[in-house]
């Protein structure tokens, strides 16, 4: 991933996170199986710790439903909205 991209510059201002975690995580899902419950639950756990926001156990089960159905938001703005964030 190029590191000079300032769509990453910005994740990282806005979330706390660095660069490197993010790299890290992006690089941890590319073969991740997202049908797999307890896969998708070990990464929002990861990313949660990684940004230090903690997730509800309603709030994890209603992403994990989301994800292993398929039934993902496409986009920035309704993913906020699933979070409860304005984005």
């Amino acid at each position: 991933m190029n590191a000079s991209n300032p769509f990453f510059d910005n994740i990282e201002k806005k979330t706390q996170m660095k660069k490197e975690d993010i790299y890290s995580i992006a690089d941890s899902v590319s073969n991740a199986d997202f049908s797999n419950p307890e896969v998708v639950r070990q990464l929002i756990a990861r990313i949660g710790r990684t940004a230090g926001v903690p997730v509800s156990k309603e709030k994890e089960e209603a992403l994990v439903k989301a994800i292993t159905s398929g039934n993902v938001p496409g986009n920035l703005s309704s993913l906020s909205k699933m979070f409860g964030q304005k984005p």
